[in-house]
């Protein structure tokens, strides 16, 4: 028989903004990212920081999406690109996801494109990094 799958424990009342507990009371909610414990976050956060190319970076988005529905968004912003704190990376609006979470995939995925820059050339090569030449 199988046991349901662990989930992430809750954050303490008033530290955070996940609404987790709202979350667990609604039954038509999406419950994808209690899945997220504090072990598969530190194991997502290494992958995100392991990138070895761009592709692997939007196979991660995909599967993030369809196993936790974490929507993320990695796009040059909308000024000038000088370094890559000019990269948006944002996280839409999710009930449960961790105010922390919220801070260190960003940052996992800037220690990923500042190691290997590379990455960031190829994504603003695909979002057309001369389109207004």
């Amino acid at each position: 028989m199988n046991s349901p799958a662990p989930l992430r424990q809750p954050c303490p009342p008033g530290v955070c903004i996940c609404r987790h507990r709202e979350l667990l009371d609604d039954p038509h909610g999406d419950r994808r990212i209690l899945r997220l414990t504090r072990h598969e976050e530190k194991r997502l956060l290494e992958r995100l920081e392991n990138l070895q190319s761009l592709d692997d970076l939007e196979h991660l988005q995909r599967r993030m999406y369809e196993q936790l529905g974490i929507r993320l968004r990695v796009a040059p912003s909308h000024n000038e690109v000088r370094s890559m704190r000019g990269i948006a990376i944002q996280l839409a609006d999710q009930p449960g996801l961790c105010r922390k979470t919220r801070r260190t995939i960003p940052a996992a995925i800037r220690r990923a494109l500042e190691s290997r820059p590379e990455i960031a050339y190829r994504l603003l090569d695909a979002n057309d990094l001369l389109r207004d030449a």
